[in-house]
């Protein structure tokens, strides 16, 4: 039943706040507030946690307490993987390279992993101008192309190539910070929210704006915070700081 709760997955020492399947399912990438990305089998009780990288490069803290009753599933012998980008704040797999993850962070830099080899393969040139980044709200792929897409705090988003680490593409989207994406599942169009109240949706070829509208209003300097397609129905949904969730046709 995937209404009861199954299993705990225990080791992160602060909030998680991003979560990725990969597109088999059979891995499961946590990013959290304590520095780490952690890569999961999220099938077995025994060994779930199959690496760690650590933005501090140290042990990682202790996860919260399991549930009652449900055994927790620990990371006990995590690989380390140093990183220099500080803290993480999204993750998600490449569709096209499914032992791939992009990790995005808080300097405003994206990293591509190797996640069976559990090391770093290419630094993305998120930060344009060689300088300061932006910080990256969150991070997604694009379903049918090695493209890795960016929500950033400097009102932008960006296109960065995969393969080469380039960036193939920079819009200012919003009028502030833009909070989250979400590629529908053909791959035509992408839909982005923000601070400003907005959602927008994209043309992904064109890279324009063919709709936007206000949602959510904002509460305490915050508005939109998710967004989301349907599978595959002609639906989106979107959550913001009103305390609202709503599906639109």
């Amino acid at each position: 039943d995937p209404g009861v709760l199954s299993g705990v997955l225990e080791g992160h020492g602060d909030a998680v706040w991003g979560l990725a399947f990969n597109p088999a399912g059979d891995r499961l990438a946590s990013c959290s507030a304590d520095g780490t990305v952690r890569i999961w089998d999220p099938r077995h009780d025994a060994g779930a946690c199959l690496s760690t990288y650590d933005a501090q490069s140290g042990e990682p803290g202790s996860g919260a307490s399991p549930s009652p009753g449900r055994p927790p599933r620990r990371c006990p012998h995590p690989r380390l993987v140093p990183a220099e980008h500080g803290v993480p704040t999204s993750v998600t797999f490449s569709a096209t390279e499914p032992g791939h993850a992009v990790v995005a962070f808080r300097t405003g830099a994206a990293v591509l992993y190797d996640v069976e080899a559990a090391r770093p393969l290419l630094t993305l040139e998120a930060r344009l101008g060689g300088g300061g980044g932006s910080q990256i709200n969150q991070v997604v792929s694009h379903p049918s192309q090695p493209l890795s897409i960016t929500a950033n705090d400097d009102r932008g988003i960006r296109f960065l190539d995969n393969r080469t680490g380039k960036v193939v593409h920079s819009m200012v989207a919003h009028l502030d910070a833009v909070t989250c994406l979400a590629v529908d599942p053909n791959g035509v169009f992408l839909m982005s929210g923000s601070h400003d109240c907005s959602l927008r949706l994209w043309h992904l070829a064109h890279k324009t704006c063919v709709q936007e509208l206000t949602a959510h209003r904002k509460k305490h300097e915050e508005a939109v915070h998710a967004v989301a397609f349907h599978p595959s129905r002609a639906l989106s949904a979107s959550a913001g700081a009103d305390a609202l969730a709503k599906v639109f046709v």
